[in-house]
């Protein structure tokens, strides 16, 4: 894909999400889930940037701190050099028409008691309130032109459409407003392949007419390396590796990256029957109660003593950012 544009539209600062989590019982106290933890990244204009990981790594809070439907007990987010974080109600409200989300499931995040051009004129409706009806309408036909459904379709309901349409749907609803920044979580995980392809490749052009920047949250690598510029990897919460898509796909150093990609099946049989594999072990482990050390270290080929005592942070070598004690050793 083509270089990003040059300075940071979107600036991540150590931003960590907690949840509280009810004890076992009426007299045991609540305990703290870190689903996000001191998480840093700055997202350029134009570019793509792809978050990674096993369901329960924390993409999707993630993307929920960086908006604000989630509380952020610290850490900082600035969208076009202004702050997101430490607003009031009505600030982020307004704040919000920059920065949209595209949903995993399309047909839940649809409103089924609205017409699809009921669904795509609603930000319209909440921050646009001096546009008339016959404005409102011209827009929404000419951004459902845009993602491939017909205006012709602007009064059936979500329930007439297919995943793939009803997605287009909500991408139109997120482009209404024209922002600057689109957080997609997991926008094609529960489409067919083909229509993951299309729905891709529609981002992506939408994308460089734009100028959009995206950050694309999924847990196939092949998409995302499709799509984005730089991908980013997440494990219980931490970054764990950082950079170029290219370079994480052809030369991971995390050994959870590698794992990641061997995950990923290669068309050809024969070459993945004779593909170097390294799988990952064991179940993902619980976030209220996470290894000492690496976090990585339960089910990591390169484990040793210095793991299980010393988390590694993340340091610059070979072209991106990794966290790993071992990235000087080869797995086995």
């Amino acid at each position: 894909m083509n270089d990003a544009a040059d300075g940071a539209l979107l600036e991540v600062r150590d931003l960590s999400v907690h949840f509280r989590v009810p004890g076992a019982s009426m007299l045991s106290p609540a305990r703290i889930l870190e689903a996000v933890s001191a998480v840093s990244f700055e997202l350029g204009r134009g570019e793509t940037l792809g978050v990674v990981g096993e369901s329960g790594c924390g993409k999707s809070s993630l993307a929920r701190g960086i908006l604000g439907l989630v509380p952020v007990p610290s850490g900082q987010v600035n969208l076009d050099g202004r702050p997101l974080t430490g607003l009031g109600r009505d600030a982020l409200r307004q704040r919000r028409r920059e920065a949209q989300m595209i949903f995993q499931d399309p047909l839940a995040s649809l409103n089924p008691r609205m017409t699809v051009g009921e669904i795509i004129a609603e930000p319209l409706r909440v921050f646009e309130p001096r546009l008339d009806r016959s404005g409102r309408r011209a827009q929404v036909e000419a951004m459902m032109e845009r993602v491939g459904l017909g205006a012709s379709l602007i009064n059936r309901y979500p329930h007439e459409f297919s995943g793939g349409q009803c997605q287009r749907i909500g991408i139109a609803r997120a482009l209404i407003l024209h922002p600057s920044l689109i957080i997609c979580d997991e926008p094609v995980s529960a489409l067919d392949v083909s229509v993951q392809a299309q729905i891709v490749n529609l981002l992506m052009d939408i994308q460089q007419e734009l100028g959009l920047s995206l950050l694309f949250i999924a847990h196939d690598l092949s998409v995302v390396r499709h799509i984005s510029h730089r991908v980013m990897v997440m494990y219980l919460g931490r970054v764990v590796e950082i950079g170029d898509s290219d370079r994480i796909c052809d030369q991971p150093l995390h050994p959870y990256t590698r794992a990641l990609i061997d995950a990923v099946p290669v068309p050809d049989p024969a070459i993945q029957q004779g593909a170097p594999h390294v799988a990952i072990v064991g179940d993902l482990p619980s976030p209220l109660d996470p290894p000492s050390g690496c976090a990585f270290r339960t089910r990591c080929p390169l484990a040793d003593a210095r793991c299980a005592q010393e988390r590694p942070i993340l340091r610059e070598q070979a072209g991106r950012v990794v966290a790993c004690h071992h990235t000087d050793r080869s797995l086995p």
